[in-house]
């Protein structure tokens, strides 16, 4: 389940739902998966019983440039109708990037909104991207 900080009047169902779990008759390979925000909503029982995982994005630019660009191949540049300005556009949407995961480091300066444009969220501007130089002059 994702984005469950986002469906708090859910909370309390969800969580009689879990409570209700028998783990003698659930699948041993069975996981729930939940993601969220920090809430205080979210049900405290929950939490107790569960493995907590963060994802942290890397410190400073070059780190989060690094980690950008390790999950690219050369078939992923090439898959595109024009290689030379995709790999150029693809820099310049990593620099962007990093520049705004770096930023929240600041808080409110320069901001007026703050906006976390996460890894979910470049993937598609470049999935974007590459639409768009494929189906354009």
């Amino acid at each position: 389940l994702q984005n469950c900080h986002l469906a708090v009047s859910w909370m309390p169902r969800m969580e009689a739902i879990v409570d209700g779990f028998d783990p003698n008759s659930l699948h041993p390979d069975f996981r729930l998966w939940l993601t969220a925000m920090p809430s205080p909503q979210f049900p405290v029982a929950v939490l107790q019983n569960a493995v907590k995982m963060t994802l942290e994005p890397p410190k400073g630019l070059k780190a989060n440039m690094m980690g950008s660009f390790q999950n690219f191949s050369d078939e992923f540049f090439e898959s595109c109708q024009k290689p030379d300005v995709f790999k150029k556009l693809v820099f310049s949407l990593c620099w962007f990037h990093a520049v705004m995961q770096e930023r929240r480091k600041f808080g409110p300066l320069g901001w007026n909104i703050s906006y976390d444009f996460s890894n979910s969220d470049r993937d598609i501007c470049l999935g974007q991207l590459q639409i768009f130089l494929d189906k354009y002059e």
